[in-house]
């Protein structure tokens, strides 16, 4: 009965809803690949858990990479590549960022990409490595980009896979407040995420591979705790449009990858700009290029015809350039 309410009220279709496994805030029904383990963090007079995997190798090669999820994600997507590494002999660290995943999600608290890059650096203080490969992904790469403009001395390489905040949107999308962000975030059912990450990630042609990566989102929209999952992303969206990197990308002080699926859409905000503007925005085959160039000491890795998720949509083209350069001496 209480399934059929939340289709109803989500005007949903019962089949629609019926795929979907609600999930609780915390996560507690959602299957992460590796035993996830917590880090205490004090911030603006908070205790917070920040949820990790620790993946160690059965030869360690003596070196480690920290993965960073992206918007719509937690650190369990990593499992494929994370299972290569390991094989090559890295040691793997895949946090859920404050507010994502397993993590603690308050609802009054500043998000900001300076707060996560502190806690990128407890979290590797914690784990006693000094000096890490970090490859982001969407929003990740923006708190990769972040943690190496805060902490280049901690950073080995960075890799940016398809991130998102390769271009300003406020300065052509009309700012929206929070509030307004979490009517909208109610209002998204399983059909409308699929819907979404369907026209931006994968050119309108859904697999069934990619299922796993509309399972969280799709959960948490039919879950208990879909109004505070709603509030939490709001505020999220607000840190990743009003805090953009772009403007720094010449400060980066470490060799840089760039893996671009060059289909990829995705622009934050893009539907509240005009029509003429918004067909500019999201265009990935030259924003990777514009990104490359600004990055002192990068290096591009085109993928035509692959979108937003290439590590889904494309591993093995992925994972040969994330491979050759991490294991570049």
């Amino acid at each position: 009965m209480k399934l059929l309410f939340l289709c109803l009220a989500l005007a949903l279709p019962l089949s629609a809803a019926d795929e979907i496994k609600p999930l609780d805030a915390a996560l507690r029904d959602f299957p992460y690949p590796y035993e996830v383990k917590t880090l205490r963090i004090e911030d603006q007079a908070k205790q917070l858990d920040l949820a990790y995997m620790d993946l160690k190798p059965e030869k360690a090669n003596g070196r480690s990479v920290l993965l960073l999820h992206g918007k719509n994600f937690s650190g369990a997507y990593w499992k494929p590549t994370a299972d290569k590494l390991a094989a090559e002999g890295y040691r793997v660290i895949m946090p859920d960022q404050i507010g994502f995943g397993r993590s603690s999600k308050p609802v009054d608290y500043q998000y900001s990409f300076h707060a996560y890059g502190l806690h990128m650096r407890d979290l590797l203080d914690k784990l006693e490595v000094k000096r890490t490969l970090v490859a982001g992904h969407s929003m990740g790469g923006m708190v990769a980009t972040r943690f190496a403009l805060m902490f280049p001395e901690r950073v080995e390489k960075l890799v940016l896979v398809n991130p998102i905040g390769l271009e300003d949107w406020k300065r052509f999308v009309p700012y929206t407040s929070v509030d307004a962000n979490y009517a909208a975030e109610l209002k998204k059912g399983p059909d409308a995420i699929r819907d979404y990450m369907t026209k931006a990630y994968f050119d309108g042609k859904w697999k069934a591979e990619y299922d796993p990566l509309l399972d969280l989102q799709a959960g948490w929209a039919v879950g208990p705790d879909r109004e505070w999952i709603a509030r939490v992303s709001a505020m999220t969206s607000d840190m990743v449009f009003t805090q953009p990197v772009v403007y720094e990308f010449g400060d980066l002080k470490v060799p840089t990858l760039l893996i671009i699926g060059e289909r990829d859409r995705t622009a934050i905000g893009k539907e509240r700009a005009t029509p003429e503007v918004a067909k500019k925005l999201g265009q990935y085959q030259e924003l990777g290029k514009e990104a490359a160039k600004a990055i002192p000491n990068a290096k591009l890795v085109a993928l035509p015809g692959i979108g937003h998720v290439p590590q889904y949509e494309a591993f093995d083209d992925y994972w040969k350039a994330l491979d050759g350069f991490i294991a570049e001496k």
